[in-house]
């Protein structure tokens, strides 16, 4: 038994040593079978090199595994899609199937399937492992297509190293990028998007939806070609320039990675590709998710451990990411996966309920991850908060060096349906932003894509609802509208200058974007309204989203200006809830946020270190929707406290009614 460093750091993890020793081992176990001697998890996850298509010296190498197969074709536009000797596979050894075919047999954007036969039926299925995958406009038909006219795509920033001392992420959707109601594309993201991002200051975007999925409005989440980027967007060879692109800018780039399940589809899918219903996923009552309608994957499997790692490596290597934020991690991590539990203590972490084979595959991946590019960026979307998530593998952990702060959204949500303005605890707050394992780096988040999608809403929506359409200029505010814009600035600045690791935005909600998202269907009229981003609305200065995004562009500089800003310890100086008067410090900063609503305090005295101190952030200034009540020019000398009060005096300062300010030792 391995004397884990998890197990040393925690004592209260001290009961479940059996437990984690236990899913260690059966990793080191598993790792070992899978891994030839003399290689390494990186060379055992290449399998994107050898299945699938790929055009040769002297032709064409098609492979797929298919082990309850009895035949297999190629059909498409080169053989007018019949079923044709000439393109039949020959089946080789442990269910896998190829053919060999000369150059003439097939040209660069051709449509392809697989006619896959088994005994009792047969079926059209598109490779497991195709790389490129187009929907036909007019029938809506899903085709892989034969992609291999272009040179390679030739990075020019090959060695960017990501910045994540802190990691700020702009979370994004090339789709819904455009002003224009449409899908935009991999290249008006590129040239117009990315240059916004540089210049808010985020050195992180998480794209989504990357992986082909056959509903544009499943936001990406139910995957039917893993190793295929969306054609709805672009060419794979505009992708990659995005991401070389945005190295140049210094941003690194990580996408949404599923694992977590798999779209039921057939034809488009996974779903009973060779047959069977078992071949990538569970049998049995497992083998649906019982609330995403889609499939879940059988991680004891080594044929589906080779395909899943094997995708892990193929984006990283192939499109040059940076990482991965893998998605539904706690649907993966617990059988029941995760509906219905409380999760209110490490006794609902070790038990039966846990999935060890999902676990082993999470830990695999980031083993795999890590040795593939030392400096690559895992974060784990997961809610239950199972200790070791973001531990090392080696410490005995999964492997991931973030996890998603999933409670903090929440809690905001809940504060601003549920709790008056007069009975917000600033205690509270500090403790929801602040409560987390000191071994662990989480990623903060007032609000993502999650709190945006129909059914939901966005903060900025919560607190000024429908007098946004009248009262978002500058001048024309409301008390409502004030209300609104006031605490969307200090809910952002309490959440992302209190991160231990790093901070996520949603694209747009930095504005404050008004409305939901809703992705073209049936019952819109397919409209793209909802599906798109506003970015006129924060370029006009005579609107408050115009100073919204300012103040956003403004606290995104601040923490950039304080080098490894997350790692810095943060001492909590005043907690008055009387006043609703909240006070931190980190280095030489000291945050101060009154969330009264109706009371500004003058000569409001917090005890800190002796020195002199000037206001370098303010959330009420003018520029930022404010109404410039503080006197930025002014330089807040300490004074003496009564005795006993060691190495402290009194910084005495005005404070209005629902604002914030950020205040440097000189």
């Amino acid at each position: 038994m391995k004397d884990l460093a998890i197990i040393k750091s925690d004592p209260w993890l001290a009961p479940y040593t059996d437990a984690i020793n236990g899913r260690y081992e059966y990793f080191e176990s598993i790792e070992k079978k899978l891994v030839v001697e003399g290689q390494s998890l990186s060379d055992f996850a290449s399998g994107y090199l050898y299945f699938g298509l790929h055009h040769l010296s002297d032709g064409w190498v098609f492979r797929e595994w298919a082990p309850n197969a009895t035949a297999i074709f190629l059909i498409g536009d080169f053989n007018n899609w019949q079923r044709r000797s000439d393109y039949q596979l020959k089946k080789m050894q442990n269910g896998i199937w190829e053919i060999r075919l000369p150059d003439f047999a097939m040209t660069h954007s051709q449509l392809y399937k697989l006619l896959v036969e088994w005994d009792g039926g047969s079926g059209e299925r598109i490779p497991a492992w195709a790389r490129r995958v187009v929907q036909d406009n007019e029938t809506k038909i899903f085709s892989a297509q034969v992609w291999s006219a272009f040179q390679p795509y030739v990075f020019k920033h090959s060695k960017f190293i990501p910045q994540t001392n802190p990691l700020l992420i702009y979370e994004c959707h090339i789709g819904m990028s455009s002003s224009e109601e449409k899908v935009s594309t991999y290249e008006e993201f590129r040239t117009t998007i990315l240059p916004r991002i540089a210049k808010d200051g985020y050195n992180c975007i998480q794209i989504m939806a990357i992986q082909e999925h056959p509903y544009y409005g499943s936001f990406g989440y139910h995957v039917s070609s893993f190793f295929a980027a969306s054609s709805r967007f672009g060419t794979p060879e505009e992708l990659k320039h995005l991401i070389d692109d945005a190295h140049g800018l210094g941003i690194a780039v990580i996408m949404d990675i599923v694992h977590s399940h798999a779209v039921r589809n057939e034809i488009e899918g996974l779903g009973r590709f060779d047959g069977t219903p078992y071949q990538y996923f569970h049998g049995g009552e497992r083998r649906e998710h019982p609330a995403w309608d889609s499939l879940c994957f059988d991680y004891a499997k080594p044929s589906v451990l080779h395909f899943l790692l094997s995708n892990c490596k193929f984006w990283l290597e192939e499109y040059h990411f940076d990482g991965y934020r893998f998605d539904g991690v706690t649907s993966m991590l617990y059988r029941s996966h995760g509906l219905g539990e409380e999760f209110n203590g490490y006794e609902s972490y070790y038990n039966m309920n846990q999935d060890g084979d999902a676990i082993c595959y999470l830990t695999l991946a980031n083993k795999l991850i890590h040795e593939v590019n030392p400096n690559a960026i895992t974060v784990a979307e997961e809610v239950s908060g199972m200790a070791g998530l973001a531990t090392k593998v080696e410490d005995g952990g999964i492997g991931f060096d973030f996890r998603m702060a999933m409670g903090i959204p929440d809690f905001w949500i809940k504060m601003i349906k549920e709790v008056k303005d007069e009975d917000w605890k600033v205690g509270r707050i500090y403790w929801e932003l602040t409560n987390r394992r000191a071994d662990e780096k989480t990623i903060s988040y007032a609000e993502s894509h999650d709190q945006a999608l129909v059914g939901d809403k966005t903060i900025i929506f919560r607190l000024i609802d429908a007098e946004m359409y009248w009262h978002m200029q500058r001048g024309d505010s409301t008390l409502m509208v004030d209300r609104g814009v006031a605490l969307h600035k200090m809910i952002r600045l309490i959440t992302a200058t209190t991160i231990n690791g790093g901070y996520l935005n949603f694209m747009g909600n930095e504005f404050g974007h008004p409305e939901w998202i809703d992705f073209p269907r049936e019952g819109n009229g397919w409209s793209h309204k909802y599906a798109r981003r506003q970015w006129e609305l924060v370029d006009n200065p005579k609107n408050l989203y115009n100073a919204l995004g300012l103040f956003d562009n403004a606290m995104i500089g601040l923490i950039n200006s304080v080098p490894q800003f997350n790692e810095s310890s943060i001492q909590q100086l005043w907690d008055k809830e009387d006043d609703q008067v909240l006070a931190y410090q980190r280095d030489d900063l000291i945050f101060v946020f009154n969330f009264n609503g109706s009371q500004s305090f003058t000569d409001y005295g917090i005890l800190v270190e002796k020195g002199e101190y000037k206001i370098i952030l303010n959330t009420d200034e003018t520029q930022f929707g404010g109404f410039n009540l503080i006197d930025e020019s002014v330089t807040h000398i300490t004074s003496r406290t009564p005795k006993g009060t060691l190495g402290k005096e009194w910084l005495k300062l005005y404070i209005p009614a629902r604002t914030a300010f950020v205040l440097k030792k000189q």
